[in-house]
């Protein structure tokens, strides 16, 4: 992913700057004493970087949608931990089941309506599923 120039949200310029810049005093305790962060320096939308570099995790992003993604981390990583899936594998399926090619699948770079696209398709087989045990359950029963 290319790294942010101009910031979607107000047009302001993108630096890359400390993580300590955005964290403070929690930097440290947060394991990012070395990383660095990508901000808009009129309205502070920001993107992380991958761990020892300076490549973004994804798009710049407000709070909000910040908040969104990591809510859909949440339930991804649930779910396709629990179907005891490969990192890879569970990224394939994503990637399958919103019909985007593999390298743009990064929840990193969805905005608000594929998160929460995401979210419901990852309810969804998680009922499903919950439903298949039940009927398998009640036919052993039986």
């Amino acid at each position: 992913m290319k790294p942010p120039e101009i910031c979607k949200y107000c047009g302001g310029i993108v630096r890359l700057i400390p993580a300590s810049a955005v964290y403070g005093e929690a930097t440290q305790r947060l394991g990012m004493a070395h990383e660095f962060v990508y901000q808009c320096q009129n309205c502070n939308a920001r993107v992380g970087c991958h761990k020892g570099t300076t490549r973004p995790l994804g798009d710049v992003a407000n709070e909000v949608l910040r908040l969104k993604r990591m809510e859909t981390h949440r339930v991804f990583d649930t779910f396709w931990k629990s179907r005891h899936m490969t990192r890879s594998k569970a990224y394939k399926w994503l990637s399958e089941q919103l019909d985007i090619p593999r390298e743009e699948a990064h929840i990193g770079g969805f905005e608000m309506d594929t998160c929460e696209k995401l979210i419901r398709l990852c309810r969804e087989y998680e009922n499903q599923s919950y439903k298949d045990k039940q009927t398998k359950k009640e036919n052993q029963n039986e």
